[in-house]
């Protein structure tokens, strides 16, 4: 009697991950992210996402001062199978500035992905992924329609939020752990002049 082998899936670690980079199996300059066990390649910047995403960078940082570090594009660490690369995160200081170890969740004041082409995967995987860890808030940019979705309250048990909403333009919004860092619609996409 044969036996019936189904092929598995071979989910890789952080520690499998990190080591193929030191290896030089994955380039430098890759954009990949580890997330749940697989390698992921990030999509293409287009234009609208780099201008969105360089101007919350000049507002974020103007704005948290020493309140928070502002994180871009780096990885968090999500044990065992997870580092993601959120376009920005807020992070609580930290004397060695994380010299140390990746950010874990705990760190995390605020998650920000910029979404142009990826608004349907960074609203389920990423936003399951997120809450599964116990991200304190997450929010997604949504570059063409001017949108905001912010999600609240992680229930890491069932790898959802408590709440979320979605701002449409105009509209002011802070992180619940910063206050006072209040971004403005109108400062996300300012209006153009035409010629």
């Amino acid at each position: 009697m044969n036996a019936v082998i189904e092929p598995t899936r071979h989910k890789l670690s952080i520690d499998d991950y990190m080591r193929l980079g030191e290896a030089g199996v994955l380039a430098p300059d890759a954009r990949v992210e580890l997330i749940e066990g697989d390698l992921i390649d990030m999509p293409p910047i287009g234009p609208g996402h780099m201008s969105v995403t360089n101007r919350l960078n000049r507002l974020l940082i103007r704005r948290a001062g020493d309140g928070a570090i502002v994180s871009v594009a780096h990885p968090m660490s999500l044990p065992p199978w997870s580092m993601p690369q959120p376009d920005f995160m807020l992070l609580a200081p930290r004397p060695d500035d994380y010299a140390s170890a990746h950010p874990g969740s705990a760190d995390v004041l605020l998650a920000i992905e910029v979404a142009d082409s990826s608004l349907r995967y960074d609203r389920n995987t990423k936003a399951r992924l997120y809450a599964g860890h116990g991200v304190a808030e997450y929010w997604i940019v949504e570059v063409g329609a001017r949108r905001l979705h912010r999600f609240l309250g992680p229930l890491a048990a069932d790898a959802s939020w408590a709440s979320s909403e979605t701002l449409e333009a105009p509209f002011s919004v802070a992180p619940r752990a910063l206050p006072r860092l209040v971004l403005r619609s109108d400062e996300i996409w300012p209006r153009t002049v035409s010629s």
